[in-house]
């Protein structure tokens, strides 16, 4: 028999809902954020399916299903508010190491969502590239080949980009770049002494976007770090963390983060 506790913050959610609320807050919240400069670059990771499942007694088959509808649901969001970069960490290195029931379930999202993403009339519309950044490489061929697909229609798009962190591993990044760096110095390409940020920002993952450094980095569940998300292109980007799982993720939330986001000074270090 299943229990359920039926929260105040439950039943807050429900009386607004039921009295139509929310819809009249969320334009009054849009309308507040349209007043100030938005993000240009905003960088969330899509963390809490498994302990939305495990608190709502759901399978967590059921809880990577409702996140990947939410994470549909975000392409609105940023479609409506018109931000330029979104990049969303979806799957890390580590979480690779899962069961391989729960990893064939996610790669079979991924493909049916990417698929269906392709054709997608507002990406073409608003002409939006899309590109993976993490190990490709360690993923199910028909995902990669998603992926590159995706990648090649949308390869001479410009006005909004879209970054999805799959495999992906800051430290990795890293690692990476070096390698590449340390490739050009030996081919006689580059100096040592010739080495400076904009060397190393080029070899990065991010190095075709106009502006790599996320300017709002989000994160639910309520952790309270980065788990390796972009830990170079973080260096001074501001940082939200909500208490909500991703499959509760809502406008609202989303634009409660910009506000957020945009009551802040940001020094860059000065």
């Amino acid at each position: 028999m299943k229990i359920i506790n039926f929260s105040s913050e439950f039943l807050f959610d429900l009386l607004f809902k039921l009295s139509g609320l929310y819809k009249i807050y969320e334009r009054w919240l849009e309308s507040r954020i349209s007043r100030d400069p938005l993000p240009k670059h905003i960088a969330i990771i899509l963390d809490g399916n498994r302990r939305w499942a495990k608190y709502h007694f759901f399978g967590i088959d059921k809880a990577h299903y409702i996140g990947a509808e939410k994470a549909e649901e975000l392409l609105n969001w940023i479609y409506d508010l018109e931000i330029k970069i979104t990049t969303v960490y979806v799957l890390s290195n580590e979480n690779l190491e899962r069961e391989n029931e729960e990893l064939t379930n996610i790669y079979d999202l991924l493909s049916k969502k990417l698929t269906k993403l392709r054709d997608d009339n507002r990406i073409h519309k608003r002409k939006m590239k899309i590109k993976a950044i993490g190990n490709i490489e360690l993923l199910p061929k028909k995902l990669q080949q998603i992926l590159k697909i995706l990648e090649e229609e949308t390869s001479s798009y410009n006005s909004m980009f879209l970054n999805i962190a799959v495999a992906y591993g800051g430290q990795q990044e890293l690692v990476d770049a070096i390698k590449k760096i340390a490739s050009l110095v030996s081919a006689g390409k580059l100096k040592v002494n010739d080495i400076n940020k904009k060397i190393i920002e080029s070899c990065l993952y991010t190095s075709h976007l106009p502006q790599s450094d996320p300017d709002l980095i989000l994160r639910t569940s309520g952790e309270k770090r980065l788990s390796g998300f972009l830990l170079w292109q973080s260096a001074y980007s501001e940082l939200v963390f909500m208490d909500v799982f991703w499959p509760e993720f809502r406008k609202i939330d989303f634009m409660r983060a910009i506000r957020t986001y945009q009551n802040r000074i940001r020094r860059f270090g000065k």
